[in-house]
């Protein structure tokens, strides 16, 4: 019930709190999720930015005026939601939390957070820290650390009834059915398996720097990780020397006590899971022209080569430092490879003539595309979302915050009261 300007003003200082405690959090970032530094001031620029764009949505037009046929002021306003349930993964733990808690806080809802128990503190408790310290009114924001038992509570609980879910396509599509069930609003950002076109016309001394990051940016634990290299065939046999050569000029390690290019994966569940998926696709015919190798939970950036559409780390998102990488003949072979996926999340397309690589994205469903870039972007002005496996589109930025943690309310007033034939 506070005012517009109100919650704005917390929001605007938790923006504030984020930059001025940026070394504590970023202590937190790099030895509970494993960032290294870089990617932790990226997590942290990124949850100001969300804050200050917050802000500024509680103050946007709430409604409008309607014509009518009857003797009335006939209008919309978009009210509160009630309780949103955010549910937020490991692997950017502060983002994928602050961008549905603050614009749902703005617009006047209170927020239930169940961030992954392994980043509990920097995606949970830091979070509620920093918005305590702000001035948001007790009992607004709760952080519940918990397993799959807490999240199923928080999607059947009927006093929520608006789920935010990041995470992976399995555990979207059960969130997804179990919202359907108990008739609530469910906005999942999944899965991706996404595509880099690389055209002849590339700078292939730029590109493979653009290459490297979409893979092996934070161990390539992001869910718009690079997971397909798709290369003209003209270039395909450089492009995989020389990735492979970055690849294996990248430092791994504790980016707590030295200063690394990679981190650890989460945990070991997952760097199983990633080399089991390396070591399928070795055993199908994929050439490991570098990594394929661990020292605990530090797994060396990995690229195949020869791969195709029965190979595991191609046709799979691997969620690890793995790059395969493909040729093609034609626009035309490159836009039907892209396209063959279960995901449509991100696209990035690297040519010299932009009008030509707009073009190509047309032929390929993607939520984002990215023309001379890889895959891996985000801004807090900019809508983010993925289609089919990849989750329900754009819930993020703007107007798509407004849709998701608002419902919008009809309004009659008369001066009178309405007569009727009986």
């Amino acid at each position: 019930r506070a005012p517009h300007f109100a919650r704005a003003a917390v929001l605007r200082r938790a923006g504030d709190l984020f930059t001025e405690h940026a070394g504590e959090l970023r202590g937190w970032l790099v030895r509970e999720s494993g960032s290294v530094p870089g990617k932790a001031d990226f997590e942290l620029h990124v949850a100001a930015q969300e804050c200050y764009e917050a802000a500024a949505l509680a103050s946007r037009p709430a409604g409008q005026v309607l014509p009518s046929e009857a003797p009335r002021l006939s209008y919309t306003r978009r009210v509160p939601a009630g309780v949103v349930g955010v549910i937020a993964p490991f692997n950017a733990p502060l983002i994928l939390a602050i961008r549905s808690v603050a614009p749902a806080l703005a617009l006047g809802n209170a927020v239930l957070l169940k961030p992954d128990p392994r980043t509990a503190v920097c995606g949970g408790l830091s979070l509620a820290a920093v918005l305590a310290e702000a001035g948001l009114p007790g009992d607004l924001l709760h952080v519940l650390p918990g397993g799959p038992g807490a999240g199923q509570a928080l999607v059947a609980d009927p006093r929520v009834p608006v789920i935010s879910f990041t995470g992976s396509t399995a555990a979207g599509r059960s969130v997804g059915e179990a919202a359907g069930r108990h008739l609530k609003r469910a906005h999942l950002e999944l899965g991706g398996n996404s595509a880099l076109i690389v055209l002849e016309d590339a700078d292939l001394d730029a590109v493979i720097s653009t290459a490297a990051w979409g893979s092996f940016f934070h161990q390539g634990q992001i869910c718009m990780t690079t997971g397909r290299h798709l290369v003209h065939r003209s270039l395909y046999e450089e492009y995989v020397e020389r990735l492979a050569a970055r690849a294996d000029s990248l430092a791994v390690g504790d980016p707590h006590r030295a200063e690394v290019h990679l981190g650890p994966l989460i945990d070991a569940g997952q760097r199983d899971k990633v080399h089991a998926l390396v070591g399928a696709s070795t055993a199908r015919g994929a050439k490991l022209a570098a990594g394929g190798t661990h020292d605990a939970l530090f797994y060396r950036p990995t690229v195949l080569a020869g791969v195709d559409d029965a190979t595991p780390a191609y046709a799979e998102e691997v969620f690890g430092p793995v790059a395969p990488v493909r040729p093609f003949a034609d626009d035309e072979e490159a836009a039907a490879l892209a396209a063959a996926s279960s995901y449509g999340l991100s696209l990035g397309i690297v040519t010299r003539d932009a009008a030509r690589g707009l073009d190509l994205a047309e032929r390929i469903p993607t939520g984002i595309v990215h023309i001379n870039d890889q895959t891996v972007n985000d801004e807090a002005v900019a809508p983010f979302g993925g289609v089919a496996a990849s989750g329900t589109g754009a819930r993020f930025g703007g107007d798509a915050n407004l849709d998701a943690f608002t419902d919008l309310r009809w309004t009659t007033v008369r001066s009178d009261v309405a007569g009727y034939p009986f």
